[in-house]
């Protein structure tokens, strides 16, 4: 096990104890020598850890402590590359770009044997090749953010167009489309949007009457994706 993905198993044992815990008993449950637990306590309080306790009495973890973002395990770099390739692929250039960004962050501050595992993460995204979208998503993800109404220009399936004003309250993004979860003030109800079939749509000045998370859940719980 690499140093830095040992240190962060020791302070995730330690967020299970409430009460101080024994150098033998956090040892034993992090697979190491009493010798380097104690190497490590000292290691990760140098690095700000609010670890207090000594041998004999036992350490505990003070509540509040942050997790340093040096601190991943390898399966957990590689689900942030995963995910950052994911959004490359399947969202609007805005996102893609932003979610790069967020991982060469990420990066730049791990340890070096670390920052070579996100070069050379195992994993690949693939995805089906998805139809042109009209609209630009980064405007109506803002929309959704800032809870604003948008007036929508949309073509359903047979070609017909109406307008539209709608409150959008999610964004999905699938294989084959991106679609726009909104409550519709014609249909008097929840409507799902595609993207490739939206003509036109403006952000409007006019915030919404609700707040976007009782929108999402009450429609979590129409689609039965209520989760206890």
């Amino acid at each position: 096990m690499a140093r830095s993905e040992r240190l962060l198993t020791l302070l995730q044992t330690l967020r299970r104890y409430r009460r101080p815990v024994s150098g033998a008993v956090l040892a034993e449950e992090t697979g190491v020598s009493l010798r380097t637990l104690y190497r490590d306590i000292a290691s990760l309080q140098s690095q700000g850890a609010m670890i207090e306790g000594e041998p004999g009495i036992g350490y505990v973890l003070k509540p509040g402590f942050m997790l340093p973002p040096m601190m991943f395990s390898q399966d957990e770099i590689e689900a942030l590359v995963l995910g950052s390739r994911w959004v490359a692929r399947a969202t609007d250039a805005r996102l893609a770009a932003a979610g790069a960004d967020a991982l060469a962050k990420i990066a730049a501050v791990l340890p070096a044997d670390l920052r070579d595992a996100v070069d050379q993460a195992a994993v690949v995204v693939g995805t089906r090749r998805i139809t042109e979208d009209k609209a630009d998503l980064s405007l109506m993800r803002k929309a959704i953010q800032t809870e604003r109404m948008v007036q929508l220009t949309y073509g359903d399936v047979n070609g017909a167009i109406s307008t539209r004003r709608i409150w959008p309250f999610a964004l999905g993004y699938f294989d084959n489309a991106r679609i726009i979860m909104a409550w519709c003030e014609l249909r008097q109800d929840y409507r799902h949007f595609r993207a490739d079939r939206i003509v036109d749509f403006a952000v409007l000045e006019a915030r919404y009457p609700r707040r976007r998370v009782a929108l999402a859940r009450e429609w979590q719980a129409r689609e039965g994706m209520v989760h206890n």
